[in-house]
């Protein structure tokens, strides 16, 4: 018996914002005062650092749960199942639905209530909750569906991580560029295949790390609603992620019993090129390799961080050719793992 993702979906929204887009925005540090370089520069450092050339928002009259349910319709199809038969629907998102120009989180009902009745389904035996574990929010859905699984509890549990960060984002904070929306989604079960998922680890630092993350005011003095944006110590996370994600990459990867050199793909949460990389590289470092070329497939220079969503939708767009010259084959060894708000740190290792 084994425990599988026999399904996936997602949904990239069409409003592509570009960098150059972001040449007439009032940039400002964060206690209020100017930086003392133009746009064209802050923009152009930005993509260095980053990789990110471009991002993808919602359209004004869609919400967060509309996209989890577009993502969640195409993984059912994709497993060819019957959506009555799902035992629980998982939804990682971090803001709730935020309806545009609002200054106010809706998540009540939860967002997997709201995606459930979107999708009509009607057996009142499919519970559906949110988690709220930051970026690595899909992953850990997964790891407690494959629980759920394993103890007898569920069979089939729908697993999406859904997020709208362009409702968060403080425009004058050059952050902003970061963020974007999206969702994707996977149907995980039980199978009798030889495959699915071998390993998982998670981990939680908060006694120094618990604010790396938070949500506050905007950088423009002169705003004084109560209105409240996604912040971050971007050089702090840049150093706990770089020591600590390696480290819980090793330790799944040892736990799994599968040799370094089996390793096909790394699908890690699109956060930061340059970040990643170093990740993936200090992770290779721990077995005394180097890091081979194409194994940490990208999306992030054309779409931006979505958080929860950046690696179901990695997966999905690589299971179905939509990454030029990435591939995922039946029998494949890969690792997923994401670091976010929290800190929280998770991974995966998984055959195809």
């Amino acid at each position: 018996m084994a425990i599988k993702i026999t399904g996936t979906g997602s949904y990239i929204p069409s409003t592509v914002e570009k960098n150059e887009n972001f040449y007439n925005h009032e940039f400002l540090n964060a206690d209020g005062s100017s930086i003392n370089s133009t746009n064209e520069v802050i923009v152009e450092k930005f993509k260095a650092i980053t990789g990110i050339q471009e991002r993808r928002y919602i359209k004004d009259d869609l919400l967060n749960s509309d996209i989890g349910f577009f993502a969640a319709e195409k993984a059912i199809e994709n497993a060819n199942i019957d959506k009555e038969t799902i035992d629980y629907i998982i939804v990682a998102h971090n803001y709730g639905d935020v309806k545009h120009e609002s200054q106010q989180s809706d998540t009540v009902p939860s967002i997997a209530s709201r995606i459930k009745h979107l999708l009509k389904i009607r057996n009142p035996k499919c519970v559906g909750y949110d988690i709220l574990f930051g970026c690595p929010g899909w992953l850990e859905g997964v790891i407690q569906a494959k629980a759920f699984i394993a103890s007898g509890i569920a069979k089939r549990c729908l697993v999406i991580g859904t997020e709208t960060l362009s409702r968060v984002v403080d425009k004058h904070d050059r952050d902003s560029m970061i963020y974007s929306d999206g969702a994707g989604a996977v149907i995980v079960e039980r199978t009798e295949e030889v495959c699915g998922i071998i390993a998982h680890e998670t981990a939680t630092f908060t006694y120094d790390e618990a604010h790396f993350i938070y949500f506050g005011e905007t950088n423009h003095p002169e705003i004084t609603d109560q209105r409240r944006y996604i912040k971050m110590y971007g050089r702090k996370i840049y150093e706990f992620a770089i020591t600590n994600v390696p480290k819980a990459l090793k330790t799944c990867l040892d736990n799994s019993g599968i040799d370094i050199k089996d390793v096909k793909k790394i699908l890690i949460h699109q956060a930061n090129e340059k970040m990643d990389e170093a990740i993936v590289k200090r992770f290779y470092e721990l077995y005394d390799m180097e890091m081979p070329d194409g194994i940490m497939p990208m999306t992030i220079n054309m779409l931006g961080n979505s958080s929860v969503a950046t690696v179901p939708t990695l997966y999905d767009m690589i299971l179905n050719g939509k990454l030029e010259n990435q591939k995922i084959s039946k029998g494949d060894i890969i690792i997923f793992a994401s670091v976010g708000a929290g800190m929280n740190i998770n991974a995966v290792v998984y055959q195809q």
